[in-house]
C-alpha cells in the first residue's frame, strides 16, 4: 500500500471514530452509495408515513389504501402499544451479486438502520411481489423497514430485473438465483457496516420475508445453512404467506380453474423458465391478448401488480392460459412443472426456529402452502400462526408487525 493511500485511509478510519454523517455514507469496496435519505416511520401524530410502501391488495383501491393504512395504525396500536419514533437512515447502494447463471452481476438494494445508537444485528429482507420498478426497495420506503426501529440493520435486494437491472425479466420464483441476491447483498453490506463504525453487536442474522418473500426466505435459510453459515449465522427466521409448494399451487390452481392474483400466471412462467433457461415459448402457455402484451404490462416494469391484473382482466384460467400451458401432462408444461418442483422451498431441513404466518382468508396464496410446510417441518422447531387475518395484503401488516412484536 503507498503512502498516500495509507495516509486517506488512516483518516477515514479516523473521521468513522468520530462517525461524521458525511463518512458515514461514503462508498465502500463492496457497496456503492446511489442515494441517502433520512425519515420516520410514523408521523408525530402517531400515523404511519404516509411515504411506507404497504403491501398494495389486488382488490383496494386508493379510498380503501387509505383505510388499510388507518387499519395498520389500529394492529400498531393493539400488537405494539406504542409506536417507535426512531429516525432511520436509508442508503441505496450497488453490490456485487450473481446472475441466474452464476457469472458476476452488479445489482441494487437498501439498507436502513437507526441514525443513532447501537445496531443489534443484520435483519435480512426478501421483499414480496412488485411489478412496477418504482415499487423497488431501493426506490421506495419499504414497509419492513420498521424492524429497523428496534435497533437492527436491515438488508433488502431489489432482485435481478428491478433496480438498476430493470432491463432484464425477473426470475420470478426461482428461488436459488432470488436467495442468492439476498445472501450477496448481505455479505456486501457487513463489511461497509463495519467501515462507517456501525457493525452490529452480534454476528448472527434474522431472515424476514412475506408473499414472493416468504418463500425466498426459506430458499435463503437453505442456502446460508449450505454455504454461508460461518458468515451469517442464522438466529431466526419469520416466513408468512408465502408460495413454498410451487406445484401444490399449480395444482389447485388448475383445479379451481381461477387465480387469486392473474400476473403471477406470466410471472411464474416466464420466471421460472428465464431462471432455469428452460428456452420455453410464450405460446405454448399464453392466449393469443396476453402473449401479445406481456413484455408490456410486465417487462416494462412501468405497470403495479394491481394495474396488470386490471389489464389482464380476468383471474380465469382459461381466458390467460392455453389448453396445453393449463395440462402438465403436455410436453412443455411438463418441463415447467419439474422446475416447479425443483423451486419448491420445502426441501431442506432448518437449523433455526421458524416463525410461520398465514391468513386462511388468503385468496392470493392458496393455505395449501401453510399446510405443506407444517406437514414437511413437522417435528422441528416451527411456530405457526393459522388464524383469520383477511385477505394477502392485510395478512403482510399484521406479520411485519407480529415479527416486530417478537424481536427482542
Amino acid at each position: 500500500m503507498d503512502k498516500l493511500r495509507y495516509a486517506v485511509l488512516l483518516l477515514c478510519l479516523c473521521l468513522c471514530a468520530c462517525r461524521h454523517p458525511e463518512v458515514e455514507y461514503m462508498d465502500f469496496d463492496t457497496f456503492q452509495i446511489i442515494s441517502v435519505n433520512a425519515s420516520r416511520y410514523f408521523l408525530e401524530d402517531g400515523s404511519l408515513n404516509p411515504e411506507v410502501a404497504l403491501m398494495g391488495d389486488t382488490e383496494w383501491d386508493g379510498e380503501q389504501t387509505k383505510v388499510a393504512s388507518t387499519q395498520a395504525a389500529t394492529l400498531v396500536r393493539d400488537l405494539l402499544g406504542v409506536v417507535n419514533n426512531t429516525k432511520l437512515v436509508h442508503i441505496a447502494g450497488i453490490f456485487q451479486g450473481h446472475d441466474t447463471d452464476g457469472s458476476p452481476l452488479k445489482q441494487s438494494g437498501k439498507l436502513i438502520f437507526p441514525a443513532e445508537g447501537p445496531i443489534k444485528n443484520l435483519i435480512l429482507v426478501s421483499h414480496y411481489t412488485i411489478g412496477a420498478n418504482f415499487e423497488c426497495p431501493s426506490e421506495t420506503f419499504p414497509m419492513e423497514a420498521l424492524l429497523a426501529t428496534k435497533g437492527y440493520a436491515v438488508v433488502i435486494a431489489d432482485y435481478i430485473g428491478f433496480g438498476i437491472t430493470a432491463q432484464r425479466i425477473h426470475p420470478y420464483m426461482h428461488t436459488n438465483s432470488t436467495a442468492q441476491s439476498v445472501v450477496d447483498m448481505a455479505l456486501a453490506v457487513k463489511p461497509y457496516m463495519e467501515h462507517i463504525g456501525r457493525k452490529p453487536e452480534s454476528e448472527q442474522v434474522y431472515l424476514v420475508g412475506y408473499s414472493q418473500g416468504g418463500s425466498t426466505t426459506l430458499a435463503v435459510m437453505d442456502m446460508i445453512q449450505d454455504f454461508y453459515s460461518d458468515v451469517l449465522p442464522i438466529k431466526m427466521v419469520y416466513a408468512g404467506g408465502g408460495p413454498y409448494d410451487l406445484a401444490a399451487t399449480f395444482d389447485v390452481s388448475m383445479d379451481l380453474g381461477v387465480t387469486g392474483i392473474p400476473c403471477a400466471i406470466p410471472m411464474i412462467v416466464q420466471g421460472v423458465n428465464e431462471g432455469e433457461h428452460l428456452g420455453l415459448d410464450m405460446k405454448d402457455f399464453f392466449k393469443p391478448r396476453l402473449l401479445e402484451n406481456y413484455d408490456k404490462w410486465i417487462n416494462s416494469k412501468d405497470y403495479t401488480v394491481k394495474q396488470i391484473n386490471q389489464n389482464i382482466q380476468s383471474n380465469d384460467l382459461h381466458d390467460i392460459m392455453t389448453d396445453q400451458g393449463r395440462d402438465k401432462t403436455s410436453r412443455e408444461t411438463a418441463r415447467l412443472y419439474k422446475a416447479l418442483l425443483d423451486n419448491s422451498t420445502l426441501c431442506f431441513r432448518p437449523t433455526a426456529p421458524i416463525y410461520l404466518f398465514h391468513s386462511r382468508q388468503d385468496q392470493t396464496v392458496p393455505f395449501v402452502n401453510a399446510m405443506r410446510a407444517e406437514e414437511y417441518f413437522a417435528g422441528m422447531d416451527i411456530h405457526k400462526d393459522f388464524g383469520n387475518y383477511g385477505k394477502h395484503a392485510m395478512g403482510a401488516i399484521r406479520f411485519i408487525l407480529t415479527a416486530y412484536k417478537d424481536l427482542p
